[in-house]
Order: structure tokens, then sequence, then C-alpha cells
């Protein structure tokens, strides 16, 4: 039963400033059993986290995780992540390798949001792994939602309460500014402990491939964002490729994203895109365009319709040939260009937001792959 804002917003909030750090209260403890009742029967709830208030519902329940998805609005496939008690209960859900159990025990419960391979047996609902079939555990350090959790016996989604692209929600006021009576109404209960200090969402780590990659920056300082991979062969380097896609896919639905790719021949550059050209959804065979410099390929992504422009600039010898292909005039909105020997565009006003470095190692297919972010 969705709920009518024009008529009593007050009905669905419970504000409990008073009560957090108090210890537990009769208020409190009447609070979060509320709360567990709406997230067992489907709800949709606003609670605090460490960071920023969030939107939780049970997420092995598809109905509620299809009302969230409605909420978010807009998420053209990014993943969710999910909230747990501690490893034990994440334990259920993904696999933890070498790398995760190292962040798990340095990290968290904390402001760290570590991405694993979902579990064969996970009873995840859709739409919360990503298409890697991977999803991101936190562990919240934040008594309020562990109880919660704890008490339902099931995890619960992990999103910030804000519309999609809105500003970060560090109050009720700030959740609910910038969302449309529909999506207020998909609410069925808020938990208000007042405005939060301003801190920065979770960093998160994706531990499946090789070498952990950073793919957002927040709150937690684990130090400067890793750009040494190491990928044991071409289905890593692909994955490596769709990761980072991900990892900016605002930044292509806003202005277009810009590769560049060096390293000799056979390193893996073609193989890259073609990694780039899964993510999207691209069905055709990717090659290198050596002699014509250029392919086009469109893609359609969810809701979103662009363009995939493949450069191959081996035989570009200066800057005036380099103009030829009005390289400038393909970087638009919803648009990726990924160029094979960017090196070959360096006395250009041509530059990549993302270079890409491969090295071949000790074999066919494993590869040495530096990456560099502006």
């Amino acid at each position: 039963m969705y709920l009518d804002y024009s008529r009593d917003l007050s009905a669905i909030i419970h504000n409990m400033e008073s009560q957090i750090g108090s210890g537990n209260s009769p208020e409190l403890d009447q609070t979060i059993d509320q709360a567990v009742a709406t997230l067992k029967a489907g709800g949709l709830v606003i609670f605090p986290t460490e960071t920023v208030y969030g939107a939780g519902v049970d997420a092995t329940n598809p109905a509620a995780v299809e009302k969230l998805l409605a909420f978010k609005s807009r998420r053209e496939g990014k993943p969710l992540s999910i909230a747990v008690t501690d490893q034990e209960m994440a334990e259920e859900f993904v696999e933890l390798n070498d790398s995760a159990k190292k962040l798990y025990k340095r990290f968290l419960p904390g402001p760290v949001t570590v991405v694993s391979n979902v579990k064969p047996s996970a009873n995840l609902a859709p739409g919360v792994a990503s298409e890697f079939n991977t999803v991101g555990v936190r562990i919240p350090a934040y008594d309020l939602v562990l109880e919660i959790i704890k008490k339902l016996g099931k995890p619960i989604t992990a999103t910030s309460a804000n519309a999609s692209g809105a500003k970060r929600p560090y109050s009720i006021v700030d959740a609910m500014s910038g969302l449309s009576t529909k999506q207020k109404n998909l609410i069925d209960f808020v938990i208000d402990v007042g405005t939060l200090p301003p801190n920065e969402p979770s960093t998160v780590i994706d531990t499946t491939l090789s070498t952990p990659i950073t793919m957002r920056s927040g709150s937690s300082q684990i130090g400067t964002e890793v750009d040494q991979f190491t990928t044991a062969n071409e289905a890593e380097t692909k994955g490596l490729a769709g990761r980072l896609l991900l990892k900016h896919w605002n930044k292509i639905r806003e202005h277009g994203l810009v590769i560049g790719l060096n390293g000799p021949l056979g390193a893996g550059k073609t193989i890259f895109t073609k990694g780039i050209a899964e993510f999207l959804g691209i069905s055709e065979t990717i090659t290198s365009p050596t002699y014509s410099y250029i392919q086009e390929y469109n893609f359609e992504r969810h809701t979103v319709k662009g363009t995939l422009y493949h450069l191959d600039v081996w035989k570009i010898d200066s800057p005036e040939m380099a103009a030829r292909l009005s390289i400038d005039e393909l970087m638009q909105p919803n648009s990726v260009v990924a160029i094979e020997w960017m090196e070959q565009l360096s006395e250009t006003t041509i530059k990549p937001d993302i270079l890409v470095t491969f090295e071949p190692i000790d074999n066919d297919t494993a590869r040495s792959i530096q990456i560099q972010e502006k």
C-alpha cells in the first residue's frame, strides 16, 4: 500500500535523535521492531548510517528490490550493495578471497564496501548483484542498523536514500528533496536521528580480479587508488575493462569517455576493447581497425543509447594527419572512444580520460596493466 504524502508524511517518520547514544530504551526497541516488520513485509526503510542515510529493503525479496530500484530511478544497471552483521553472514552470500578477507579484518565494520563474487547458493533477489555476478558487502559501524539486520536475519540493501544524482542525504530533508511524489510514495518507514556528520560515502573496493580495484574513493583512507593490475587471462582483461566503464558510467552519460591504449603488438589492446564492447552490450565482432583507422559500433545498455568508436592510429605520424580523423568531434555524451597506439597522438590536443598501458608477462594471456585516470 503506497502512502499519500499530500496527507501526512509524519505518520511514517520516527524521530529517534534523542535516543541514539543513550543505550537501549523501549522506544528505540519498538522502532527497531517496526523497521524489521516493515522489511519482512517487503517495505522500504530509510535509516541512518555512519556515512549517509540509506534506503533498505530485504535483499532476498524480489518485489522489495524492484520497489527500491523504482525509488532510486535511472540506475541503468548499476548494482546495489548489501549490509550484513559480520563476516560470517557475508560468507553466506559471497566468496571471500584473501584480498577481501584482509579488507574485512582491517576496515570492517566501517565505511568500506567490499565487492566479491556471489555464491551459487546465495538467495539474493534479481537486481542486487552486478552483471558480473558480483555484489558489494558492507558491515556498518552503526549499532542501530546492525540490530535491524540481526533481528531480520537477512541482508538489507545498502544504497543512499537520495534519488540518483541528487545531493548526499545527511538528513531526512536532504533525502526527501529531489524526490518525486511517486518516489516518496514508495517509502514505508523512516528512522530520523537528525543531521549526520558530513562524511564521505563508503569506499568501494572490487576484489574479484587478480588485483583489487577501487571503484569509488570515500571516507575510509585506504591509500592511493590502485593503478597497477595483473590479469591472468583474456577473460580477466575484458572484465577489467568492464569494471572501468562501470566506474565511469556517469561520466560516459554526461560527457563521453576517451580511453587511450598503449603497448606492443599483441599486448591486449584489442582484447581490452572487446571487454568494453561486451560491457556495452555490443554483439558485433571487434577487430582492430588497422587499415580503416576507425570503426563505429552503436550500443544500447539498459535505457542508454550511444556509440563506441574504436580507433587504431598506428599509422598516424603527424598532428595534421591526426586532424583528418576529427577525433574531437567523437567526444560526445554517451560515447566511448577507445584509441589503440595512443602514443601516436602525443603531439596533438587529444588527451585521454584514462590511459591504459599493457605489457605481456610470461605467457600468451597474462598481462601487466597500468591504468592512469585523469
